[in-house]
């Protein structure tokens, strides 16, 4: 016989060792309403089988349907001591921590919205062009949607750039340390997530997110892929390649890098430490990145960009004048902080009553109680009526 969802909650209100009125009254139920709902008078609600699941320690995706949410797996080029020990553990334990959050919202009806992207052209077989290509149908993508472009945009402006217009959500984790990753991605029908690994390198974390992001629109990432610190020029999958040749051409577009280049650099045949520095402020990468895209297009010879390339982001901010700016996106990549549109989402449906707090505290990894105090402070004392004041007490 196919068990329904009366016969879960009865199983899990047996678990809980409570009578019938004493479960109905910890999940806020009237006893009359949970008798109804359990002789199948009256139908659960979505907030009454967010209460259950709360109360019985358990999701509503399982008193709906049975199962436990879907766990990620592993890509198969995720193997090794990372994939195999506890630092692949710890990572797909936050994948699945946020995954249940956009499973919460699909079950409240608040699913997160998932436009359409690029996807690599059948008729390039080389991935070095399909990178290429990827990156300039993205652009015409955003810039179909009225969004500005990514070329020197910092890390939040970036990511709330991916959010709103290509349905990518970032989050900054602290990943295990033992798993030596820099980047996380994962895509489904009902989301995509990048997970960035905290670091002061700030220009790595723009440059793994765009790494990341060529991963989704290569459709690279159906199963959870993490990646070591991208080494353009170094790798041998050639998936990782159009991965980079994507970020390269998505940060630095070669139109604005030309651009860029004739209104900074004043002699183009020796372009000074300061001029070049100027430009690694302006499009937010590291020189090493910088120097080889101007290489590649022909506007920097190999020995300035072999020099180059052994300058520090710091030294180029101090050159620049600007080394304000260097620790302030230093800072911007260093703390851990979860994608805003499912939060935001969470937090509206608790606030319309839909949901508990259980979901938004799993999301935020908080413990339910301590998240309550935060939204629900206590109420300040009602002020006694005039006639119940009392004389005035004078002291001596």
């Amino acid at each position: 016989m196919t068990e329904t969802v009366i016969d879960r909650v009865r199983k899990v209100m047996d678990a809980a060792s409570l009578s019938q009125a004493a479960f109905a009254e910890q999940i806020g139920l009237s006893p009359d309403k949970l008798s109804k709902s359990l002789g199948g008078v009256r139908r659960f609600s979505s907030l009454d089988l967010a209460r259950i699941a709360e109360a019985a320690g358990t999701t509503v995706d399982y008193l709906i349907s049975g199962r436990e949410p879907v766990r990620p797996r592993a890509a198969a080029r995720s193997t090794g001591a990372v994939a195999e020990g506890a630092g692949w553990a710890g990572i797909e334990a936050i994948a699945s921590r946020f995954q249940n959050a956009y499973e919460v919202l699909q079950l409240l009806d608040r699913p997160r919205s998932i436009p359409d992207l690029p996807a690599p052209r059948a008729d390039l077989e080389r991935y070095v062009d399909q990178g290429e290509r990827l990156a300039s149908d993205l652009a015409e993508h955003l810039a179909g949607r009225g969004a500005g472009s990514p070329a020197g945009m910092d890390l939040p402006s970036l990511t709330r750039l991916l959010a709103d217009h290509c349905g990518i959500d970032v989050a900054l984790v602290e990943f295990p340390s033992r798993a030596a990753l820099s980047g996380a991605t994962w895509q489904s029908d009902a989301f995509r997530i990048v997970l960035l690994a905290t670091t002061q390198e700030w220009t790595r974390a723009r440059f793994t997110l765009a790494h990341e992001v060529g991963h989704i629109l290569a459709r690279d990432a159906q199963d959870l892929r993490a990646d070591a610190t991208p080494q353009p020029g170094k790798q041998k999958d050639y998936t990782e390649v159009r991965a980079n040749v994507f970020a390269a051409h998505f940060l630095m577009p070669a139109a604005e890098v030309r651009a860029a280049w004739e209104r900074t650099v004043a002699d183009p045949q020796a372009p000074t430490d300061a001029e070049l520095s100027e430009l690694v402020v302006t499009f937010k990468v590291s020189p090493s990145a910088l120097a080889a895209r101007l290489n590649r297009l022909g506007l920097l010879d190999s020995l300035r960009r072999d020099r180059f390339r052994g300058f520090t982001t710091e030294i180029c901010h101090v050159l620049a004048g600007r080394l304000d700016d260097h620790y302030r996106h230093r800072a911007e990549s260093a703390v851990a902080r979860p994608p805003l549109t499912p939060m935001a989402e969470l937090l509206a449906a608790y606030e319309a009553g839909e949901t508990t707090l259980r979901p938004l505290a799993a999301y935020l990894d908080r413990d339910v109680d301590d998240l309550r105090a935060i939204l629900e402070p206590a109420r300040p004392p009602r002020p006694l009526p005039e006639d119940e004041k009392g004389d005035p007490v004078f002291q001596p």
